[in-house]
C-alpha cells in the first residue's frame, strides 16, 4: 500500500484533511454516538456482548480502536502498521453466533468481526461521527474537504482488513450508503444494544464527574439520529434540544478559538505536529 504523494514516513500527510480533523480532541465528544452506532447493529453488539467485558469497561473498545487509528493518521508507516496488525488480530478471535434473534438474523446467526460488512459499518460510524462533530463543534467543512476526509480515511479502512469492494467508491456513494444503512431494518437499537448503551452512559464514576457524564451524554442523544434516539430511549425534549444547541454554540464560537493547540488537539496529534 503507497502512501499519499509527499509523505515519506506515513500514510497520511500534516496538510491533508485527515489529519486537520483527526488532530481535533473535541471529537471525543462523539465517541458516545459512535460506539451506539456501531451496536445499534445486531452482529456487532452480539461481538460486544459475548467477547468484551463492557458492563465493567463500557470505553475500552472505544479507546482501542481510536488508538489505533491516530497511530495509523499520525504515525510512521512501522507505526500504523503495528497498530493495524493489533486491531486485526484482536478481530480474528471475535466470532461466534447469536443467541437470540436480533432484528433481521435469526437466533444462531453466525458473525465474525473480520465481515467485511461489519468492519465498513464500524468503519462508516467513525467517518461519519467525526465529520458530524467537527461540523458542529469546530466547523463546518466544505463538500469537497468532506469528499477528500472520505477518500483519506479509506487507507485506514484498509489496513484494518475492509476490502475494497465493500467501501462505496465515492463521498456521495457513502452518503446513500449510510441513508440506506441508517433507513433499513438491519440498524436497529435491539435489547442487547441498549444494555451496552447503558453500561457506555452510565458507568461507575466517583459523584463529583456524574455531572460532566450527564452533559456528555446530552451530547451524545443530540448527535443520534432521531429514531435511533428514540429507540435507544434517550431522553429528550425542547428543553434539552436547547441545552445541546447552546453547549455546542459555546464550544464551537467561544471555547474552541480560545483554546490553545496543546490543549485543543489529541495527544497523538500534537507531537506529531510538534
Amino acid at each position: 500500500m503507497s502512501a499519499p504523494e509527499g509523505c515519506a514516513d506515513g500514510y497520511f500527510v500534516p496538510a491533508g484533511v485527515a489529519w486537520r480533523v483527526g488532530r481535533e480532541l473535541a471529537l471525543l465528544l462523539g465517541g458516545g454516538r459512535a460506539l451506539l452506532l456501531q451496536v445499534a447493529h445486531p452482529l456487532v453488539a452480539a461481538g460486544v456482548a459475548q467477547h468484551s467485558d463492557y458492563r465493567r469497561d463500557p470505553w475500552k473498545r472505544l479507546e482501542g480502536t481510536m488508538s489505533a487509528v491516530w497511530a495509523i493518521v499520525f504515525g510512521t508507516r512501522a507505526q500504523a502498521d503495528r497498530a493495524a496488525a493489533r486491531v486485526r488480530a484482536m478481530h480474528s478471535r471475535v466470532q461466534g453466533r447469536t443467541t437470540a434473534p436480533m432484528g433481521p438474523f435469526p437466533a444462531g446467526t453466525a458473525y465474525s468481526a473480520l465481515d467485511p460488512e461489519l468492519l465498513m459499518w464500524v468503519h462508516a460510524t467513525l467517518v461519519d461521527t467525526a465529520l458530524l462533530v467537527h461540523r458542529q463543534l469546530v466547523h463546518p467543512l466544505g463538500e469537497a474537504e468532506q469528499a477528500a476526509y472520505y477518500d483519506e480515511m479509506k487507507t485506514a479502512a484498509r489496513l484494518f482488513g475492509t476490502p475494497d469492494e465493500v467501501m462505496p467508491a465515492t463521498w456521495g456513494d457513502f452518503c446513500g450508503y449510510m441513508d440506506d444503512m441508517l433507513g433499513g431494518r438491519t440498524i436497529h437499537a435491539s435489547e442487547t444494544a441498549r444494555e451496552i448503551a447503558a453500561a457506555v452512559m452510565h458507568p461507575p464514576l466517583p459523584l463529583p464527574l456524574r455531572p460532566a457524564m450527564e452533559w456528555s451524554n446530552l451530547i451524545t442523544a443530540g448527535l443520534m439520529p432521531p429514531r435511533l434516539r428514540e429507540e435507544y430511549g434517550l431522553a429528550w425534549d425542547p428543553a434539552r434540544a436547547a441545552i445541546a444547541g447552546a453547549s455546542r454554540q459555546a464550544i464551537r464560537r467561544v471555547l474552541m478559538p480560545l483554546l490553545p493547540a496543546r490543549l485543543r488537539t489529541v495527544p497523538a496529534g500534537y507531537r506529531s505536529r510538534a
